[in-house]
């Protein structure tokens, strides 16, 4: 059956093609298994919440948009009524009515591992000017002078220093709850609110179901913006703009989505395996409460046949303040990719732990490839159980920095990237294998020896065992590194150069130590597996490689963008090309030490590394790097297109 919905339309009708309902939650309401809503042009202010689900793959409920038509789906209302004072700014009150039972303006962005600001908290309400967020004054006398000097509220995080920019006029506006009227106070810069488009949040979020195993849902071909979601740490119910709330096989593809105030698609674990605990009584850490989390899923049927298996691809993803994509436990086996993610928590109203353009906790199985994703803080975050995770072909630009794993212990394979940006990544795990990438900055490799987390049975959420962060197990195969001219940075791998080269010598390090247990294994490096790679410009190489080649060319590396398509530019020493090198594949990437797992797709399938980022067959002699069609001196290539 199909329905129809338009904004020439009445919830009265009976939603066909020739009198369409007037909203898309009367179609939501009413759709069930094999039925598709389409909805027309134009803009809908609701929050649509499925009822039903799907059944099958064949059994699908298909919301879209019609056929080249613009349907927008806002979290916001239109505000009018502005009064101006004397000081150029501008009043409106709000009944407050307006939100129902959620008043954004009332409601501070908070929860776990938030770490600022906290004196003077962000609330969820948003003020827009034609599509443009403002900034929320600290104080009312903020308003009236709108200049900031804005800075991360937190002065570093990981090894990354943060400097103050320049001083910057920018929009501001101020909120006062006053019995059933919510008071919004802005200086609009000269702008006559009451003849622009000036919108405010009334609504958590766009498109998710309030309730939980709503199966085989797609969502195809929308805009959605405006939504005031909240805060979403691993520990929290984590409510997105849009998301399939604990359920699975939904397929998200094509829609543009941005301005959420934190997250615009989750595929987050849901709330009764707690909501902030740690935050609302501080009885035990964040880290308990996430660990018992975990536990908590699996009894209430954390898995595959109920859980996850979504794909999320070629979707536009910007101006979100916490992330473009976030999940926890609920993410697991699904598919990323074709997206392009950018601007995501860039504006720096509020700060913590949990920002990335993608972060995912517990990502067993989870394929993220093929995106494009620039301008973000941090651009993609593992973080815990990124066990059978790969991330390959993705391209990371204009990052503050590009790539975090952390407290994860494999195997999990990082292939094909392209990582330009100065702050390459962190490295905060152990197990992963990444093959194939260009390096183009520096990197921070350390273990964590005060959180133990979970690791599970290959291609299963059934948990085997924890263990703390030991470092090393990693391999490196065939990349490209570049230096630079920071001090005490690690570019290259030079810093695993106290590392066994292999499981036997290893074992016997440890043996060598005497009789003992788990404080033996503690003091001798776990094992590094590196050959191949190519170091330019200053990177310094592991002093067992065997097959290297170091080279002082500057690369002069950069993405450049023109016409809807990204290029790389960078200039390669020749000797790079004559370096013996081999395919990469299960076999060759051996088992991990703690997991005793091995490096294969998710169906249990060996994985060959056979094709590179934009689909070139390799042959049994690869070149290092992410670009089979690199060759030496200057390379202009294209690597993406819109």
């Amino acid at each position: 059956m199909d329905y129809y919905v338009a904004k020439n339309g009445d919830d009265r009708n009976a939603g066909s093609k020739e009198s369409p309902f007037l909203t898309i939650q009367r179609a939501a309401d009413i759709a069930e298994a094999g039925d598709r809503v389409i909805v027309r042009e134009g803009t809908y202010r609701e929050w649509v919440k499925p009822i039903n689900g799907g059944i099958s793959e064949d059994k699908r409920i298909v919301y879209e948009a019609a056929q080249n038509e613009k349907v927008i789906i806002k979290g916001s209302e239109i505000i009018k009524g502005w009064v101006e004072d004397e000081q150029n700014v501008w009043r409106a009150e709000v009944d407050s009515s307006i939100f129902g039972d959620f008043n954004p303006f009332a409601i501070p962005v908070a929860g776990d591992w938030l770490v600022a600001p906290l004196k003077h908290p962000v609330h969820l309400g948003e003020v827009y000017l034609n599509g443009a967020s403002f900034y929320e004054a600290g104080a009312l006398e903020e308003v009236y002078h709108p200049h900031k000097i804005y800075e991360s509220p937190n002065p570093t995080w990981g090894e990354k220093e943060y400097v103050k920019e320049p001083e910057k006029t920018v929009y501001k506006w101020f909120a006062q709850i006053r019995g059933d009227k919510t008071v919004l106070y802005a200086n609009f810069q000269g702008a006559d609110p009451n003849r622009e488009c000036v919108e405010i949040n009334v609504r958590k979020c766009c498109f998710f179901p309030e309730v939980t195993g709503l199966n085989y849902i797609t969502v195809r071909g929308f805009e959605m913006a405006q939504a005031a979601t909240g805060w979403a740490p691993p520990t929290s119910w984590q409510v997105g703009m849009i998301g399939p709330h604990w359920s699975k096989y939904w397929v998200i593809e094509h829609n543009i989505f941005h301005d959420a105030k934190c997250c615009a698609v989750s595929l987050g674990k849901e709330k009764t395996t707690g909501d902030n605990n740690f935050t609302k009584w501080r009885r035990k850490p964040g880290y308990h409460n996430q660990m018992e989390s975990v536990f908590l899923a699996r009894h209430i049927g954390w898995g595959r046949e109920r859980i996850g298996s979504h794909i999320i691809r070629n979707n536009l993803i910007y101006d979100c303040g916490q992330n473009g994509i976030v999940g926890h436990l609920g993410c697991i086996f699904s598919e990323i990719y074709g997206n392009e993610i950018y601007n995501i928590a860039v504006k720096h109203e509020f700060y913590g732990h949990e920002i990335a353009g993608i972060k995912l906790h517990a990502a067993i199985d989870v394929s993220v490839h093929h995106n494009y994703i620039h301008d973000c803080t941090l651009g993609t975050w593992l973080d815990w159980q990124a066990q059978g995770t790969r991330i390959s072909c993705n391209i990371y630009n204009k990052n503050d920095r590009d790539f975090m794993i952390e407290v994860t212990h494999g195997p999990c394979l990082v292939d094909n990237n392209i990582f330009i940006d100065e702050y390459t990544f962190d490295n905060a795990a152990q197990g992963t294998a990444f093959v194939h990438n260009l390096c183009g900055g520096f990197t921070n490799h350390y273990p964590v020896l005060d959180r133990s987390t979970p690791y599970h049975l290959p291609h299963s959420t059934d948990i085997l065992g924890t263990s703390l962060v030991y470092g090393n197990d990693d391999r490196w195969y065939q990349n490209i590194f570049v230096g630079g001219d920071k001090e005490n940075r690690n570019y290259g791998t030079a810093d695993y150069s106290d590392a066994p080269i292999s499981l036997e010598e290893y074992i016997e390090r440890v043996r060598a130590l005497g009789d003992g247990d788990v404080e033996q294994y503690a003091m001798v490096p776990q094992p590094a597996y590196i050959n191949g790679n190519a170091y330019l410009y200053g990177a310094k190489a592991f002093l067992g490689e065997c097959e290297k080649v170091i080279s002082n060319i500057n690369p002069e590396m950069s993405i450049v963008e023109k016409d809807g398509e990204v290029y790389l530019d960078i200039i390669l020493p020749e000797e790079m090309f004559c370096m013996d090198t081999c395919r990469v594949d299960t076999q060759m990437l051996g088992m991990t030490r703690l997991t005793e797992a091995r490096y294969e797709n998710s169906d249990g399938s060996p994985v060959s590394l056979d094709c590179d980022l934009i689909g070139n067959n390799r042959g049994d002699k690869p070149a290092a790097g992410p670009l089979e069609s690199l060759k030496a001196g200057k390379n202009h290539v294209m690597i993406w297109k819109r």
